[in-house]
Order: structure tokens, then sequence, then C-alpha cells
């Protein structure tokens, strides 16, 4: 079993940035369904937003142990949750015959030294047709003390994640989320350097700087924004 301790505070923060979750789970569930895979699951705040209860199986993979003890908790509390899998470890740690029509990193593959290696080893896991979905902070130039603290490798673009295709896997679409919560992450980074906001900065930013960029994101075709978002399908 490979296990690994999550480094950083801010799942329990941003577990309360309803606003933004709600906002980008409203572009990815649509093509989320059949077996999924869910890597990083953490304290499972996702898997509750994203399960609606019509996937035929659901597995919660979480590395750090102390983690999957409160995951259980949390979905335990769902009716939609009760039978999702947990399992402790990474992806090399499922049975060997295990396929998915799904598997999703929300905001984990930047914490993955080896991130094309790992999307390798995710494709492996597709069934044909299946779907791989990633979202992850982006543009490298916006790297802060937040992301070192919280563990972050890198940032992203598109032209970068597209970069990690493997043969097995094609491009469906890549796009950005936040063109509004851009100009908070660029303060940061140029003005603030903190290595977390305060609870008043992300309930501002959630509560009327993410619904600014819903409209604004339309408007700019989803070309600007401060997360990145790819799916792959698998050949």
């Amino acid at each position: 079993m490979n296990t690994h301790t999550y480094v950083g505070g801010e799942l329990e923060l941003f577990a309360h940035a309803h606003h933004w979750k709600r906002y980008w789970a409203s572009r990815l569930r649509p093509c989320i369904g059949g077996d999924v895979l869910e890597v990083g699951a953490g304290l499972g705040t996702n898997t509750l937003l994203l399960r609606d209860g019509t996937e035929s199986r659901w597995v919660c993979l979480e590395p750090d142990g102390s983690l999957v003890a409160q995951l259980k908790k949390n979905i335990a509390r769902s009716r939609n949750c009760t039978s999702c899998e947990v399992v402790t470890g990474t992806i090399e740690s499922l049975p060997a015959q295990d396929r998915f029509d799904t598997v999703l990193y929300i905001d984990v593959l930047e914490h993955i030294a080896q991130d094309s290696e790992e999307v390798q080893r995710a494709a492996q896991r597709l069934k044909p047709g299946g779907r791989l979905i990633v979202l992850s902070p982006a543009h490298g130039w916006l790297f802060s003390p937040f992301d070192q603290a919280i563990g972050h490798c890198r940032r992203y673009t598109t032209a970068k994640l597209k970069n990690l295709t493997s043969d097995d896997l094609r491009v469906a679409c890549a796009f950005y989320l936040d063109s509004v919560g851009l100009l908070a992450s660029a303060a940061n980074r140029l003005l603030l350097k903190q290595s977390m906001p305060k609870p008043s900065q992300l309930r501002f930013w959630d509560s009327y700087m993410v619904p600014c960029s819903r409209l604004l994101d339309a408007l700019t075709a989803y070309r600007v924004g401060k997360s990145v978002v790819c799916v792959w399908e698998r050949n």
C-alpha cells in the first residue's frame, strides 16, 4: 500500500467555498458517470458535491491515512455516498484489474512530482471511451508562497496539460475558470505574498468574485482564469 502524508491546511478552509465548488462542479458533472475513481479524495468534500447516486460505483482513493478517517465519517452522512468505497493509497494500490469510466483529479495532479507518469497510470485505469478529468491551479507565473505552503509542485496552462497526453488518450476539451479570481491570485503573488488566505478574503472571493466569474468566463469563452480544466478520453 502506497501512502503519503498531505502537506497543507487549506482543505478545511476551502471546503466552505460553496459558490466556487458549485461552479466548477456544474462544468465537470456532465462528464462524470459509470464507475468513478476519485484520486486524492481528501476530506470527501468533492465526493459529496459530485456524486448524485446515479453512478454505478465510486471509489475514493486517498494516500493520507489521517484524512481517510475523516473522509469515511463525512461520506457516511450522505445518502448518495454511503456506498462509496474508500481505499488508502495511490492509484498503484488498486487491484490490477480495476477499470473505470471516469477518473478524477480535483486539485490533486499539481501535488504529484511525476505528473506525466501519473497521467499514464490513470489512462491505464480507464475503460475504452472513459474520461480522465483534471482540475488544477493555472499559470506558473502565479506560483506563490501559498502554493509552496500546501505542497504544489507546479501550476498549469491548457497547453501544459495537453502536453501530458499519452498515446492512448485524446484531449476532449481544455479551458479556464474564474477569470475574476485571477486578479486575486495575481495580487497575492505580486503584493500580499500570503502563504494562506484569511477567512475573510476567501469569503469575499467566493461570495462576490466567483459569481462575477460565472458571467465573465462565458463571455471570454473560458480562455482566462486562475484554474484550468482538461478532459481526456481513452481511445
